[in-house]
């Protein structure tokens, strides 16, 4: 399986961020441990929402869908907590 996973900051919640992993709690042991530079100053992260993908293009695909303009809204109004 591979996942599109939303991450949040415990330090500052504004922060947030979305990748794409076969791994997530792999993927999510390196985002707080600051291996990822991206998010290692926003540390800790937490799991705010993830879906499975049994192919890796559909994942990567839906990940750059989250990070355009229409994706970015639908993701405020469907995935992020409130």
């Amino acid at each position: 399986m591979h996942y599109v996973y939303l991450l949040e900051s415990h330090a500052d919640p504004a922060k947030r961020y979305v990748g794409v992993t076969s791994d997530l709690k792999a993927r999510l042991l390196e985002h707080n441990s600051g291996k990822s530079t991206h998010t290692a100053k926003h540390a800790p992260w937490r799991v705010v929402t993830y879906i499975a993908f049994s192919s890796r293009r559909q994942a990567e695909a839906f990940e750059h869908y989250l990070k355009s303009g229409s994706g970015h809204a639908f993701a405020r109004k469907r995935l992020w907590s409130s």
